[in-house]
């Protein structure tokens, strides 16, 4: 789960919730196709990418509620 140590320049909040919605939309079709032809291991790794995309998506939420939560305290603090 490497990528989320990373912070890279135009890597924002949004982003990491988009991909991540990828990843489990990726890991849900893997599991099916795994369902459907009796393979295990592309069913398990279907889950295992679908866990990880879930994860990474709750990650981008909270660092992006953090986001508007900062910018909040910071307009609320100029006024």
């Amino acid at each position: 789960m490497t990528w989320i140590l990373r912070i890279r320049k135009g890597y924002d909040m949004k982003t990491q919730e988009a991909r991540g919605k990828v990843k489990k939309v990726q890991g849900r079709v893997k599991e099916a196709v795994g369902k459907v032809t009796g393979d295990r291991a592309l069913e398990r790794k279907g889950a295992g990418q679908r866990a990880e995309g879930a994860v990474q998506e709750g990650v981008g939420k909270a660092r992006r509620k953090v986001g508007e939560f900062a910018a909040g305290v910071a307009k609320a603090i100029k006024r």
